[in-house]
């Protein structure tokens, strides 16, 4: 086999990892180490079918040492296919595809399953016009149609989709099938009583409810055989009122045992409805792991003291090898998924294993790029990983032929210039950065100042390291000019000076804060605090929480119709739980008109009355930031070959700084690779 030295070889003699890296039989299936990519929406999907980039995707990862990979959420039936980019299962054209990713997978030694589901209520119809399903007409959002309670015939429509599917699976060679009963779907769909309302035989008692679900697992296990792997992914809690617990889902998972052989039990959390739930589901790094981590815990403690010897898989925000080892060896689990580390870090088993921990881009769960793109149907990116998504067309640096070494100035250091810097060090260049001031990592320094952004500092470390080993020569204090960056004689100059906050011009005479000044002296906005936003960003979003922990009263207003527009529900519901806990004030359709430090004079947008509200100690008023062009057009006029990058050339994200600075550190002798790759 391929992948690492020896094939699939035992690998606990590797220390510190003994418990991660030693080999887990699942059924007849054996998986060369106990790590694991689970299944996670990529978008990678071209007209429903899995595509060139899921091949590259995941044949990285397998290249990258993990055990296994389960391919995500393949769809059984025409009315879940949701989203253009998902990918079905129950049409023949997915063998040939889907044979070629397990080819892949396979030469690299790791094991390849797939996770086969029907969304049910989540699937609204509007791509394929289809009629979404659910057990009872319960909309998952406010903003969402109910489905159409199933009948027996829609119910063997689905049976029938799921034994398709598998069998066009199985002819693709996978290893192994993982049942979707998780994350609010449709077969979890009819085991909550949040979502489960029928009053016939597949609603009301626990037994009634797990009727349907278990009667796809049975058909499942009949249709495969004994010896073909078949597992269950199930969600431990719902984090809902009135929905799934744990105490309940203790006794689901051995009664679905005590009917059908179950190989594995993947244990996650989380339904998807337009509630706290959700965000759970991708954790964000405000999340404490630890609640998450006593599910798969407590399911396999429930699964021994009924004689069962399952395996229980574990996942959400594992970001090492010695966290997962940690968790194996308390038998809390036998083996963990990574998903979100493994898009920042294909090569995580690999570079534990050879001791090189110190280059492993750790996942900071910012959900910029995962969750963020998911939820905007496009594919999925990483802010550490800026190449995550484009296997197919970049290898990465340290893996490219040394071409010729050219000599290369970055000026400004912070996400764009350190990723700039370190990467064409990486590709073999003579880097030198210039930094105006003392520090590395530019406007990330603010974002840390508040503790559950405080993952930043950690990326921006192993930026800063990997400098030193790279050899990057690093210059602070150095405010250069058009002249002084000339004079260098650079093959390149990559200008990545950022961008400067804009102070917002509120009429008035009371105390007005940009939102990093106010994070760098949070003792000078007093005990009231407004906040006026109109960018809609992470940084308010944080920034709303971080003040109201330090004891303020806060009351946040904005012009449009909602507030933190440009992040993720997939964190946001989570962030609108805890404001609510912390009771911030949200004012929708709201403009801040002027301020006198008595009386804040607010026009609401939807009558054009202006509203004058007392109490407020202070204002910061959030605006989007600018960029001066002046020193990148003096550059272009002297001859001098510069690039952009980061907020230089735009304002926007850390998630589109990181990837500007690398691509412009690979423009000067962009090497793509070939079409060989894929064949």
């Amino acid at each position: 086999m391929g992948g690492l030295p020896g094939g699939s070889r035992d690998l606990s003699q590797h220390q510190p990892y003994a418990q991660a890296l030693s080999p887990l039989d699942i059924g007849h299936l054996r998986f060369r180490n106990r790590i694991f990519v689970p299944a996670h929406t990529t978008n990678f999907g071209e007209h429903h079918l899995p595509s060139a980039q899921h091949l590259a995707y995941h044949r990285a990862r397998a290249r990258g040492g993990v055990g296994a990979i389960i391919f995500e959420s393949i769809r059984v039936h025409a009315n879940s296919l949701g989203r253009p980019q998902a990918v079905c299962g129950f049409d023949p054209a997915c063998i040939d595809p889907f044979r070629r990713i397990t080819d892949a997978v396979k030469a690299e030694g790791a094991a390849m399953l797939g996770q086969i589901i029907h969304l049910g209520r989540q699937v609204e119809g509007d791509f394929e016009r289809t009629v979404s399903w659910g057990a009872s007409p319960i909309p998952w959002s406010i903003s969402a149609l109910p489905p159409r309670p199933m009948d027996e015939f829609d119910m063997e429509q689905v049976i029938e989709g799921h034994l398709v599917t598998a069998r066009n699976l199985v002819a693709a060679c996978f290893d192994g099938i993982e049942l979707q009963m998780a994350h609010g779907h449709l077969l979890q769909q009819f085991m909550s009583p949040l979502s489960n309302k029928r009053d016939d035989e597949y609603g009301g008692s626990l037994e009634n409810r797990l009727r349907f679900p278990a009667r796809v697992l049975a058909a499942l296990r009949a249709e495969l055989g004994e010896t073909f792997c078949l597992g269950i992914r199930i969600s431990g809690e719902e984090y809902a009122e009135g929905g799934l617990g744990i105490d309940e889902v203790e006794r689901i998972v051995p009664m679905l045992a005590r009917q059908t052989r179950i190989d594995f039990v993947n244990v996650s959390h989380s339904a998807y409805v337009a509630s706290y739930s959700l965000a759970t589901q991708m954790a964000d790094m405000a999340f404490d792991p630890a609640p998450f981590r006593a599910l798969p815990a407590r399911i396999r403690q429930s699964l021994r003291a009924d004689g069962f010897k399952t395996p229980v898989f574990a996942v959400c925000r594992f970001t090492g090898l010695d966290e997962a080892d940690t968790m194996i060896a308390a038998g809390d689990a036998d083996a963990v998924g990574m998903a979100r580390a493994h898009l920042a870090e294909p090569a995580i088993v690999r570079k534990s294993i050879e001791g090189r921990a110190d280059e492993i881009r750790s996942c900071i769960a910012c959900n910029q790029g995962c969750a963020g793109m998911l939820e905007r149907n496009l594919p999925i990116r990483c802010l550490i990983n800026p190449i995550a998504g484009l296997e197919g067309t970049f290898d990465e640096p340290e893996a490219l032929p040394r071409g010729a070494r050219h000599k290369i100035l970055v000026v400004g250091g912070g996400p764009a210039g350190l990723e700039a810097a370190r990467v064409a060090a990486a590709l073999g260049h003579d880097v030198t950065l210039w930094e105006r001031g003392r520090q590395l990592g530019g406007q990330l320094r603010t974002a840390w100042l508040m503790p559950k952004r405080a993952n930043f500092e950690a990326f921006v470390g192993f930026q800063i390291a990997a400098l030193a080993r790279l050899g990057v020569t690093t210059v602070f204090n150095k405010d250069a000019g058009a002249a002084e960056i000339a004079a260098f004689g650079a093959d390149r100059v990559i200008l990545a000076t950022g961008s400067t906050t804009t102070p917002m011009p509120i009429p008035g005479s009371g105390p007005v804060f940009t939102l990093p000044d106010a994070l760098r002296a949070p003792d000078k906005l007093g005990a009231s605090v407004a906040v006026f936003d109109r960018t809609g960003e992470w940084g308010t979003l944080s920034a709303l929480e971080h003040f109201a922990d330090l004891g303020k009263t806060v009351t946040l207003f904005v012009p449009a119709a909602s507030y933190a527009w440009r992040t993720t529900i997939y964190s946001t519901l989570a962030n609108s739980r805890r404001l609510r806990e912390r009771k911030v004030r949200i004012a929708t359709l709201r403009a801040v008109r002027a301020f006198d430090g008595g009386t804040l004079e607010v026009e609401d947008l939807s009558t054009g009355d202006i509203e004058r509200l007392t109490g407020f100690s202070a204002l910061i008023a959030v605006d989007h930031n600018s960029a001066d062009q002046t020193l990148y057009l003096a550059l272009r006029r002297a001859g001098v070959p510069v690039m952009q990058a980061g907020d230089n050339n735009a304002p926007r994200t850390a998630l589109e700084a990181v990837y500007q600075g690398h691509m412009a550190a690979r423009a000067p002798s962009l090497q793509r690779r070939h079409a060989r790759h894929e064949k």
